[in-house]
């Protein structure tokens, strides 16, 4: 190959850099935004009904509140499992280090209860389902450590109740307006509809 090819190839060999460069600079946000600010994850399974779906949800959780310690109880959290590291799942935090927790001894036992002390560097989680959950009733206490994140936001659900409300208005003949309450408490997003 020529010195004269080599000038040829120069124009195609700096912009196959660049577009290299710029794919890297996106994988690399990508990667900060999911490791230390926020990521989504795919509920699926019984253990958090009626919080979330049993066929799944797509959710975003903020690693903020677990790096700056905080939680609080009642927040949805992703953790890894204890029991298996591969394996992310969601849980509700009830307790954390120093808390006294009672938790439902098990099915048969509604007015039973258990009650621990939640050692400090740790966190109690339960699963909404009470009695069809693999949470901390089975597994003690978690470490701090294991926490991944907070859950702020339900999206699957928003879209599809989005496109649920948007069938209904065109069936109907109604003039709607949708409006979304996003509070954690409410669990579900409030559909307001004037006709």
């Amino acid at each position: 190959m020529g010195l004269g090819n080599l000038k040829q190839l120069a124009p195609f060999i700096k912009e196959a850099f660049q577009h290299t460069l710029l794919v890297a600079k996106y994988l690399c946000g990508i990667h900060v935004t999911n490791t230390y600010l926020c990521t989504f994850a795919l509920t699926q399974g019984p253990s958090m009904l009626p919080t979330f779906s049993l066929t799944g949800d797509l959710i975003l959780a903020e690693k903020l509140s677990t790096r700056f310690e905080k939680m609080q109880q009642g927040d949805v959290v992703l953790v890894r499992s204890p029991e298996n590291p591969r394996k992310i799942v969601v849980k509700r935090l009830m307790g954390m280090g120093g808390d006294t927790v009672k938790y439902a001894a098990g099915p048969g036992n509604n007015d039973k209860k258990d009650t621990i002390v939640v050692p400090d560097g740790h966190v109690w989680i339960e699963g909404d389902n009470k009695f069809n959950t693999n949470d901390s009733k089975k597994f003690g206490p978690v470490p701090y450590g294991l926490v991944q994140g907070r859950v702020f936001w339900i999206i699957w659900r928003i879209l599809f109740t989005s496109m649920i409300v948007k069938q209904f208005i065109e069936d109907e003949n109604l003039w709607a307006v949708l409006l979304l309450n996003f509070k954690w408490k409410d669990k579900m997003p409030e559909l307001l509809i004037f006709g």
